[in-house]
């Protein structure tokens, strides 16, 4: 399995996300796809990572790039279009288990026996996504679970972290798209429901600050602020913890808040991905201040 990492501006996350690749599967070949940060931390990271695995900014040596997210993972396609398997992480995404030879072979089976299997999540799922009602069939035989559709349908067919063959969506003819909801029709029509692993081995890490270097407005520092945001990297888990995990009856979900600590503190639980997540007339407070810049463009 190849991974690619997708960086923009988060050095000490991006510095967490390949040093998990490396403590978890050591002998795994690591790809960084850099949206031309400009942050001088993350540039330095940059450095180091380039001494040991492939950097490539695709903005300089792409000629199909689209930019931003899914324009480089469009690109991360086309050149790594060869490899058997890919692994598609973000720099505020991390490895959380050491991953031994029978993973890779449930992940191959997987694909050999669904052949309109494109995707795999191998991530956790997010408590908040059970607390609204989400639902999840097991089938066993594929070490698999599979999201009953509803009226939240995002996450049944796609998600931007993920596992693929990247010669399956080639010959289906996949283009990555410029947003989430639109990969995630383009996949209903292309693929089967996207599969999430009984024992899954990445997670995003909770209560990420969103600022990368642009002009946060006032509700965005008070929404980090009361949300606690900051760097809370996983404790990788131990034999036993991993162990564990993976020998579960299916009928426990593996739901991310269950199983993952952080550290040196774990944030309040249920986790949050975005700062505005639950923080009220903050949110819209935001949501007015984003409207006005557009107004008076500024």
């Amino acid at each position: 399995m190849h991974f690619c990492v997708f960086s923009f501006n988060r050095g000490p996350f991006l510095k967490n996300c390949v040093e998990s690749i490396e403590k978890c599967c050591p002998s795994a070949r690591i790809t960084v796809f850099d949206d031309d940060s400009d942050d001088r931390e993350t540039r330095q990271v940059l450095e180091e990572i380039a001494g040991t695995h492939r950097v490539e900014q695709p903005g300089h040596s792409s000629a199909h790039r689209l930019g931003g997210l899914y324009g480089n993972m469009q690109s991360a396609l086309e050149l790594l279009e060869h490899e058997s398997t890919l692994c598609f992480l973000q720099d505020d995404t991390q490895i959380v288990r050491p991953l031994l030879e029978p993973d890779f072979e449930d992940i191959e089976a997987a694909f050999q026996r669904r052949p309109e299997l494109g995707f795999i999540s191998p991530c956790f799922i997010r408590g908040r996504t059970l607390d609204r009602g989400a639902q999840f069939e097991a089938e066993s035989d594929l070490n698999l679970y599979f999201r009953r559709p509803d009226q939240r349908s995002s996450g049944c067919h796609f998600s931007a972290l993920l596992i693929t063959k990247p010669s399956r969506l080639i010959k289906a003819g996949w283009s990555f798209k410029g947003s989430e909801p639109l990969n995630d029709e383009q996949a209903s029509r292309l693929f089967g429901p996207m599969g999430y692993l009984h024992a899954p081995f990445a997670m995003w890490l909770p209560e990420v600050p969103a600022f990368r270097g642009k002009k946060k407005t006032l509700g965005l520092k008070l929404a980090e602020k009361k949300r606690r945001c900051g760097f809370y990297p996983f404790e990788i888990l131990d034999e036993s913890e991993a162990s564990a995990l993976r020998q579960r009856e299916f009928s426990v979900l593996p739901r991310a808040e269950d199983f993952l600590c952080c550290t040196p503190e774990t944030p309040p639980k249920p986790w949050a991905y975005n700062p505005l997540t639950d923080t009220g007339w903050i949110k819209l407070l935001n949501q007015m201040e984003v409207a006005l810049r557009k107004t008076l463009k500024f």
